[in-house]
C-alpha cells in the first residue's frame, strides 16, 4: 500500500478487511447494491452508512468485503498466486472507500493505473496482463 499512500492521503486511518464466503457477499450484494449474485469484493464506507455518532479513538474508513471462493477461483484461472490476487482485491476496495469508481472507462482508467502502482510497490505485477506475459 505504500504506493497508494504516495498518491492519496485519505482522512481516515482505520479500516476492516473481512475475507467470506460466496453465500454472505451474496447476500451482502442482494442486500445493498440490489445485485443477487456474489461478487469478488465489496466496499462499504462508514461515511455512507447511518452509524452512531460515538467519537471513535480513529477515523473509520469502512469495511472491505472479499469474496475467498471467488478469489481462489479468478486467480487460478488467471495463474496468479491467491496472495497476490488477494492483495489486487484489497487495494481495489480501499479505492472504492476513499471514493474512486469504475463506473466509465476513464475512471475505469485512472482505477486502473493506482491498482497497478500500489501493486507494483509490493512487488506484484500488473494484474491486468496475463499472467506470463512479459510487458515493457
Amino acid at each position: 500500500m505504500a504506493a497508494l499512500a504516495l498518491t492519496t492521503k485519505p482522512q481516515a486511518n482505520e479500516l476492516v478487511i473481512m475475507l467470506a464466503d460466496d453465500a454472505l457477499v451474496r447476500r451482502l450484494n442482494l442486500k445493498y447494491r440490489g445485485v443477487d449474485e456474489a461478487t469478488n469484493v465489496l466496499a462499504f464506507r462508514y461515511a455512507d452508512s447511518e452509524l452512531p455518532s460515538a467519537q471513535p479513538t480513529a477515523e473509520p474508513l469502512g469495511d472491505v468485503v472479499v469474496a475467498l471462493e471467488t478469489a481462489h477461483h479468478e486467480a487460478e484461472t488467471a495463474g496468479r498466486s491467491l496472495q497476490e490476487h488477494l492483495s489486487h482485491l484489497v487495494i481495489h476496495g480501499v479505492l472504492h472507500l476513499l471514493g474512486y469508481d469504475h463506473g466509465n472507462d476513464s475512471d475505469a482508467e485512472t482505477m486502473e493505473k493506482l491498482e497497478i502502482q500500489a501493486l507494483a510497490g509490493m512487488g506484484i505485477t500488473n494484474p491486468y496482463v496475463p499472467a506470463g506475459v512479459v510487458t515493457k
